[in-house]
This record gives structure tokens, sequence and C-alpha cells, in this order.
């Protein structure tokens, strides 16, 4: 039996890891084992940062990798915690009863969808913020490389 609760709390903890779906699906989910590299790469940017600073090109296209991962995990978790139980069980427990108690929402769900979409929802704004500012900032250097 796959309980929802754990399925949106894993997803939202450790889906950049792919635990979710390893949670679903078992261990042979090829996008449970893809889900660590974007993770690792924005890990990576996030490294170049510290060691060549903010002018790193490449730090500044891999750092959004990781808040895109895990922003795109919690959006996973709003998700499964928000499936009625019916649906839930229908996909993940066909055997059981259509209001079996896995797929029930219970506060510690509710308690999910809050921290996923606060979290989620700050990571996500910040990558998009932090891409564009950079992004922008590199056009402006090389149109002033233009214009001398």
């Amino acid at each position: 039996m796959k309980n929802k609760t754990l399925a949106a709390w894993l997803a939202f903890l450790g889906g950049p890891l792919g635990l979710h779906r390893f949670y679903l699906h078992g261990m042979g989910d090829l996008i449970g084992w893809l889900l660590p590299l974007p993770t690792a790469l924005g890990v990576y940017g996030i490294q170049r940062v510290q060691q060549f600073g903010q002018d790193d090109h490449t730090s500044w296209m891999l750092i959004p990798l990781l808040g895109f991962t895990i922003a795109g995990c919690a959006l996973q978790a709003i998700l499964f915690a928000l499936k009625t139980p019916e649906a839930w069980n229908a996909r993940y427990n066909p055997h059981a009863a259509p209001d079996a108690a896995p797929g029930r929402t219970g506060w510690i769900t509710i308690a999910a969808i809050v921290a996923s979409l606060m979290i989620g929802t700050a990571v996500l704004m910040a990558s998009i913020a932090f891409s564009f500012q950079r992004y922008f900032e590199h056009q402006i250097e090389e149109a002033r490389k233009i214009s001398q």
C-alpha cells in the first residue's frame, strides 16, 4: 500500500534525489535515477560560484537547474497531496478499496502542501530572478564590449 502523505513528503524533502519515484514505482524507475543529475549539476554550480565568484558564466547556467528541480518536486508533492483518496488508491493501490486509509488526506498531508507551496514558490522565484539577472548582466557586458 502506497501512502499519499508519505509520497508527498518524500517528493518535497527527497524529490531532487528521486526518493518519491523510487517509493511509488520501485528502484527500476528511470526518472527516479535521472532526477539527481540536475540536482548535482546545480550543486556543482553553487560550488563554482564559491570558487570563481558570481561572474562565472557556467555557474549561472547550472544553479537554476537545482532550483527548478526543487520547485518541480514541490509541485509534485502538492499534486500528490491534493489527489482524492479514490484517485490515489485507483492509481497506486488498485487492489484496495477506493476510500482506503493510505489515500486519505490528514493534517500531515496538509502540512506537506503548505511547506511545498511556501518553499517551492520561493525557490522557483529565486531561480528565475537569479537566471534572468545574470543573463541580462551578461548581455549588458557584451553590449559594452561591442560599443567600445
